[in-house]
């Protein structure tokens, strides 16, 4: 098989992550749902989305429905509009964080436009404020039944996350930079904490009171697209364009009884966090992860996130393509088909290079190799997370630009740091950057 020809048959299961979208995935699978707090106009109310219209297609989407009847027969819920009790969502948080320890479960059910059936997860989770996270997800299998389909360990203290594959008996460790350590609780929208504070971070109402369970519990919803602008600044993620978004809080406790999210995206996904237990007992022994030795794995190491390693990453790209790309938040198989259609030296090195190489062997060479391109979108990412406020131009400015913005960020009210086309960097005044982006092409 020829080289080229590996490339475009990887694209579909290559491991290669080349940005802060692919991350927030390994530890949690939540990047579907994740997107940058900037849209600026909120779209009204949605109507209510219909779970059941989930399509008839296969064995398995019968199976789905099934237990999506099912989660909603155990979740007992009736709602009545009331005036609300006064409970204020930021005293929610503030208790959640108090809690050494909690157990819940979450469901997350869509259609895919790529396969013939709907999919069906299912998760069990516990979170430590002194030990991480542990998840075990299941899937329904298109034979009927359940089966687990990962497991993932992190831990913000380690600086690690660890993600395990059973069916393939196949992990990988990964080990994070001091930066991305520190925000290792915040970006997985899987966490209860995580997705009350994107509710804060936007415009939301009291639905007044309701029954789930038989815990009288106040309901708040929120159908501003904000929530999911989260890490890509201006490219929503699977195209938001109407979202609902809503939690109930228990009266007497003021902790969350359940989250629930609707969105209308590609696959039409619904998601659901519920059946939390509060301050349960746990040691360090339970987020310990056992790894069997029949068992392959990789160990990724992120570069630290900086200016220096942005820049490398640019200067990758270029090599690679010859250009900049329109977008730094490229997936993997979008990256992936640039290459393979560049014919720059590097490029055709690096193809020249997998001659030979097993699938395995090629997927742990790309993963290295584009490491610099993976810290580039992360750089950028956490540039937005700090409401630096960062801008790229990559798709109309060259690397033979020397006086044109390509990357630009603030720095304080009175400074912002710019990187031009040929990857020389400034410090500049408001004024003068105002100057810069008037230049740029339309």
């Amino acid at each position: 098989m020829k080289p080229e020809d590996r490339i475009k048959g990887l694209i579909s299961t290559s491991d290669v992550v080349t940005g802060p979208e692919t991350d927030s995935r390994i530890l949690g699978d939540a990047l579907e749902h994740l997107g940058e707090l900037r849209q600026k106009k909120t779209p009204s109310a949605p109507p209510e989305p219909n779970i059941w219209r989930i399509i008839m297609k296969s064995r398995i989407t019968k199976l789905a429905a099934a237990a999506v009847v099912m989660i909603a027969c155990v979740i007992g819920l009736s709602l009545w509009r009331t005036t609300g009790s006064g409970i204020a969502l930021a005293d929610v948080l503030a208790r959640i964080e108090k809690v050494n320890a909690y157990r819940y479960q979450w469901f997350r059910t869509g259609e895919d436009p790529n396969k013939p059936y709907s999919f069906l997860r299912r998760a069990t989770a516990l979170s430590s404020q002194e030990y991480g996270t542990k998840t075990t997800m299941e899937e329904l299998d298109p034979n009927g039944g359940w089966s687990t389909f990962q497991e993932g360990y992190r831990s913000p203290d380690n600086k690690t996350a660890i993600v395990i594959w059973p069916k393939q008996k196949k992990y990988r460790r990964i080990e994070f930079d001091d930066g991305t350590a520190e925000r290792m609780w915040e970006v997985s929208s899987n966490d209860p904490r995580t997705f009350l504070k994107r509710i804060l971070a936007c415009k939301y109402e009291s639905m007044g009171r309701a029954t789930i369970d038989g815990i009288e519990v106040e309901g708040f919803q929120t159908t501003d697209p904000n929530f999911f602008y989260f890490y890509i600044g201006d490219r929503q993620i699977g195209d938001v364009n109407q979202i609902d978004v809503k939690v109930w809080v228990d009266a007497k406790t003021r902790l969350p009884v359940r989250y629930d999210y609707m969105g209308d995206k590609r696959n039409r996904t619904h998601f659901v966090m519920q059946d939390f237990q509060w301050d349960v007992p746990v040691d360090a022994a339970d987020f310990e992860p056992v790894i069997p030795d029949d068992y392959t794995g990789t160990v990724v190491k992120l570069p630290d996130v900086t200016e220096e390693t942005a820049i490398q990453g640019l200067k990758l790209l270029v090599e690679l393509l010859g250009k900049y790309p329109e977008n730094i938040f490229d997936e993997s198989a979008t990256f992936l088909r640039l290459v393979e259609k560049s014919e720059t030296p590097a490029a055709m090195r690096l193809t020249e290079e997998i001659k030979g190489l097993t699938d395995e062997q090629i997927n742990k060479k790309l993963a290295d190799f584009l490491m610099p391109i993976r810290a580039l979108g992360r750089f950028y990412g956490l540039l937005q997370w700090d409401k630096k406020d960062p801008a790229y131009y990559g798709k109309t400015v060259t690397p033979k630009d020397t006086d044109k913005v390509l990357l630009q960020w603030k720095v304080s009210d009175s400074e912002y740091r710019v990187i031009y086309g040929d990857l020389h960097a400034e410090t500049v005044t408001p004024e003068k950057l105002a100057e810069l982006e008037a230049t740029l092409p339309k």
